[in-house]
């Protein structure tokens, strides 16, 4: 099987971080990156132009959520960025999901996010008025990702089982908050390593300050990736 590289949230504020960051990986290692809001709202479009002549892939992380037709003409733009991955908020519906399909076009995966991961059970049904149990209302919008033509969700490692049921085996899963086993540390909570996250399904695991806050930045990822790997 093929080996799968971790993608790195690039939670920098500034370019000149996001370079830092890079120059101390060789320069012939092709990371898949992710870039979210902050780096994106920051910079522009540059970043990706940048990112993709570097050869690097990349998870452009926006969750766009608006009416059909205005999310269908922002995704007719990120497809001419050249971007591997995007994404969108199932909760815009599936006629929206299906207008972003088509602005995207079938050459960029496409995905969606059911409920947030820092959404819990209690203010999902105060908040959004939604009644079910959590992990209902993220099957719900799965599916729902699926009918509309998308390839897959970002959702927390303790839904991929649920979710794979719900849709199918080749559903992309693409969960964050992945802690190494080196950092089981301290107070944290429902850590899931990657060679967990390898064995419950996940397709994509994404990693952050485990791999950008760390003194050594490439060690780090290179540990991330052999044990994302190690059951292939």
């Amino acid at each position: 099987m093929k080996e799968k590289r971790p993608i790195i949230a690039l939670d920098f504020p500034s370019f000149d971080h996001v370079k830092h960051f890079l120059a101390q990986f060789p320069s012939d290692e092709k990371l898949y990156l992710k870039v979210g809001m902050e780096l994106y709202f920051s910079i522009g479009p540059q970043i990706i132009t940048y990112l993709k002549e570097k050869g690097h892939s990349v998870f452009l992380d926006l969750k766009l959520h608006d009416i059909p037709n205005t999310v269908k003409s922002a995704m007719s733009v990120i497809a001419n960025l050249g971007v591997d991955m995007t994404n969108v908020h199932a909760a815009g519906g599936v006629e929206m999901m299906k207008a972003a399909r088509q602005g995207l076009g079938k050459n960029v995966k496409l995905i969606a996010v059911t409920q947030l991961t820092s959404t819990s059970q209690e203010s999902m049904r105060e908040d959004q008025n939604i009644q079910t149990s959590l992990i209902q209302s993220v099957c719900h919008y799965a599916k729902k990702t699926q009918d509309s033509g998308l390839d897959g969700v970002v959702c927390s490692a303790q839904e991929v089982s649920e979710i794979k049921k719900a849709t199918s085996e080749d559903f992309l899963c693409i969960t964050p908050g992945i802690r190494p086993k080196s950092s089981e540390v301290g107070d944290q909570k429902r850590v899931m390593t990657p060679s967990e996250a390898q064995i419950i399904g996940s397709d994509f695991i994404v990693v952050g300050r485990p791999i950008t806050q760390s003194q050594n930045p490439v060690e780090a990822y290179k540990a991330i990736y052999k044990e994302w790997n190690e059951n292939h």
